[in-house]
This record gives structure tokens, sequence and C-alpha cells, in this order.
């Protein structure tokens, strides 16, 4: 797992599989060692074309391997246990997703053929915190890591129920803990709640304020406080998307968490700017570069896809909700039976509780994003059997953005995927700064892809299909 230490040093948050490390670019003094008694290498991945997106290395090299650590990036041949040989293959750092809900093991397989090497839940997070990472201590696949959610923790406080964590708790939309306000006197206990989780090891705050309208502005200010004290960052799905004359719509939205960042200096990552902004992406763009270029620490993330997915019984879709996101009930998939919806079925699966896709994301949009320097690839995955982001958006970037279109290049695509969303996190886990790069002393993280033929097979109507050309994936140096 890896470790986040606290200002007392007595508290190592439960995260990502591995321990603490230092804050320079990380060396193992084991590995040192054995390299001063020329041991032979665990593994060496020979004569791949090795990509590290922070020294710009765009190379072919031998990558060897030794106790879960990069131990040599050389051009001489390297002897070692096991050799695998990668001509004309990618070496590149595993991909880090920091926005998926699957967290089980059938996702984890998933995103491990789509190169994804660490998975982490900062949007919805959970609450609370020390059980979640204690079902999946020794189980996991691939590395992982959560936030302490805003909603689960609200939830837990107005119905004194813990029964539902991480996004499950959005699954229960009864408005008793979604629309209504918590009254002034009540919010130091939700304040404590969130301090409990940041204390069993969350990785920042997480907030989905679109699915609890009933939070109010001071009700968030007061989240982003404490994660400042705590210096971690607050990961927010914003108050409302798209364009409402009424209320501002997301650019009102976005201006109210940058305004919240600003006031407490707490950093701030904006989940799913395209899904969120729509057409008005552009301009949340341009607020967030501004905010940077002012000082503040504010990222963003998008997936490649131009339909968004979530609970058609969520206040997401509370009446308006056609207006706010300009499409119709046509626009909704469902994908257990592939129908689209009517005015009938809508109000059917409303009631039931389904999870749908809906497209209201232009093309368009989805390439201005992913040509934007500043935007992480993040998936948002859900569940395998739902919407394809979750099996197929890096395979995605690298064959139609990349390959196929030129949207983007290919050292910017894989920065995007994994040195990107390792800086992210460094200051608030310092380990990660052994992620996203293929150097000496760094985690053996690594995704192996044929650039000729990686793609997505994930489809709207077959959704749970494995990408191709993802040829090695290793965790800590093990092959998976």
């Amino acid at each position: 797992m890896i470790g986040r230490w606290v200002a007392s040093a007595c508290a190592l948050a439960a995260v990502l599989g591995m321990s603490s490390v230092g804050h320079d670019h990380p060396r193992s003094a084991t590995i040192l060692e054995k390299l001063e008694r020329h041991e032979p290498y665990d593994l060496v991945l020979a004569g791949g074309r090795v990509l590290d997106p922070e020294s710009q290395l765009d190379a072919v090299r031998n990558v060897a391997i030794r106790d879960g650590r990069i131990a040599a990036v050389a051009t001489e041949a390297l002897a070692a246990r096991e050799t695998l040989d990668v001509r004309s293959l990618v070496v590149a750092p595993g991909f880090i997703d920091l926005h998926v809900h699957g967290q089980d093991s059938e996702s984890y397989r998933y995103y491990s053929h789509d190169g994804v090497t660490t998975a982490l839940e900062l949007e919805i997070g959970t609450y609370p915190v020390a059980p979640w990472y204690a079902a999946r201590e020794g189980r996991a696949l691939i590395n992982y890591g959560v936030t302490v959610g805003h909603p689960g923790a609200r939830r837990a406080l107005l119905r004194r129920d813990q029964s539902l964590a991480g996004a499950l708790a959005l699954g229960d939309t009864s408005r008793g803990w979604t629309h209504a306000e918590i009254p002034a006197p009540d919010l130091p206990g939700l304040d404590s709640l969130v301090e409990q989780g940041l204390v069993e090891g969350a990785l920042g705050v997480g907030f989905g304020i679109a699915y609890t309208p009933g939070a109010s502005r001071e009700e968030i200010l007061r989240l982003f406080r404490i994660a400042a004290r705590h210096s971690v960052p607050c990961f927010v799905h914003l108050r409302e998307g798209g364009r409402d004359p009424a209320t501002g719509g997301s650019v009102a939205a976005l201006q109210e968490v940058i305004a919240d960042a600003a006031a407490t200096g707490a950093a701030l990552h904006v989940v799913h700017v395209t899904s969120m902004g729509q057409r008005d992406t552009p301009l949340l763009l341009q607020l967030i570069a501004g905010a940077r270029a002012r000082g503040l620490d504010v990222t963003t993330e998008a997936y490649p896809y131009t339909a968004a997915s979530t609970g058609i019984q969520s206040a997401v879709f509370d009446p308006g909700w056609q207006a706010k996101m300009g499409i119709g009930y046509h626009d909704i998939l469902y994908p257990p039976t592939g129908e689209r919806l009517t005015r009938a079925s809508f109000q059917r699966l409303r009631s039931a509780g389904a999870v749908v896709v809906f497209f209201l994301i232009p093309d368009s949009i989805v390439r201005l994003a992913l040509a934007d320097s500043l935007v992480i690839v993040a998936s948002d995955g859900i569940s395998p059997h739902g919407h394809p982001r979750l099996a197929g958006t890096h395979a995605r970037v690298l064959g139609r953005y990349v390959r196929d279109s030129s949207a983007l290049g290919l050292m910017d695509a894989v920065r995007r995927m994994t040195l990107m969303p390792a800086r992210r996190l460094e200051q608030v886990v310092p380990a990660m700064r052994a992620k996203g790069r293929v150097q000496v002393g760094a985690d053996a993280d690594l995704t192996v892809f044929d650039p000729t033929t990686v793609i997505d097979r994930a489809t709207y109507e077959r959704p749970a299909q494995f990408s191709e050309g993802i040829v090695h994936v290793l965790v800590n140096g093990t092959l998976h």
C-alpha cells in the first residue's frame, strides 16, 4: 500500500499496495546494494520503445526490474532470470486512473486489459474509509485508493446509516439526505465524519454535489477548509452541468468551487469536465487555466466518449434535466436491453432505479478537451456492463485519438495517463513520485502496448469487452 505520512508520522494511509517513499525520485537502497553486487535482474524488457514523460525519453532501451522496482534503463544488453522481447512495442509507465467507481475483482481485470495499474475512487469516494481498505487488502489485482466521500458522510449523518458506502450510497436517492439542507448546528458533525475519513487514510475529499442538491454552499466551503487543513485535494463533481440561464449552469458551478479553493487554499480537481461543461467546456477550461495562472492548484480530467452515465433515479435527472442538458428521452440508452428511452420507459426506470448512458457531449468537445494540455485522461468507470469507458478509455485514446486521428501525440497522451495523475497526488502521497515514470528507482508499474494495433473493443451495445494491443501489464514488477 502507498503510505501517506501525516505530520505526526504515526498515521499511515492504506493506499495502492506499496510503502511510503521519499520526496525525490526514489531509489531503493536494496536495489542499489544488489546492483553493487552485480546480482542478476528479475526481469528485463528488451528492445522496446521506452516513453518516460518526465524526462521526455523516447528511445529504444532495455528496462530491468528487481524487487518490484526499475533497476536499470540501458542501451546495453542486461542479464536477467527472465527476458521479454518487446521490440516494436512501447514501454510506458502504468496508467493511473483517478476516477473509477468499479472497485471489484471483475473491474480490476478490465482495467488491467486497458493498461491501468492504479485505479482510484476519488470523485464520490467512500464513507467509512477504513472498512473500504480492509475489504481490498491483499485481494486487489492492481493498485487502489479512495477519498472520504461527502455524499456517504452526509448520508451517514442524516440517516444515521453507514450500510451503503462509496457510489452505492448514490443508489439511495431518498430526499431526506440528498435534498435536505443540514441545519447549521449539525454541520460540525459532518466535518468530524470527513476528518475521521482522512485519519483513516483517505487521499482527499470527494464531492458529488449534483447528487446532493441540499448541500448548501456553506457546507461545501467548510469541507474545503478541512481539506486545506489536512493538505489534501478536493475532487469535485460540480453542482450543476450544462447551461441553465436561471442558475448559470456549469460555469457558475465551477466558479463556486474555484472561489472555495481560493478562499481556503485547498487543491481542486474538477472531474469529467466535458460532461459537465458540454458545449461550454471551452469556457470551463479557460476558467481553470486562468485560476492556475494566478497560483491556484486546480486540475481537471475527461474521458474520450460522447456519452455520460449515471443512475437515472439520481438528482441529475430531477425535473428540468432536458433543458439543462439539451437532450431528450431518445438520447438516453438503457444498456441491458440496448433500448433508447421514451417518456414511459424513463418514468418506469426512474422509479425502479437503473444506470443509464446518455449522449450529451459533442465529438468536437471531446477532441478539444483531449488536445488541451491541462486535461488528464480518466475513465469514470462504473461497471464493465454499463458504459464502455470502464473497459476501453485508455486504449481508445491511444488508438482512435493518437494513431487514427492525431488529435494529440503519443508522448502527450501517455503523459495525461501517467505523470499528470501521479503529480496530482504527490503532495499528499509522496510514494506517487515513484509512479508515472520509467526511471531507475521508480515502481515497476509498466504498460507495454503495440502502437499499431492498440484499440478499444468495448461499445455502448457490448461494453464488457477487453481492449486489444495491450501486450503486457506489470504491477509492482509482477506480470498480469
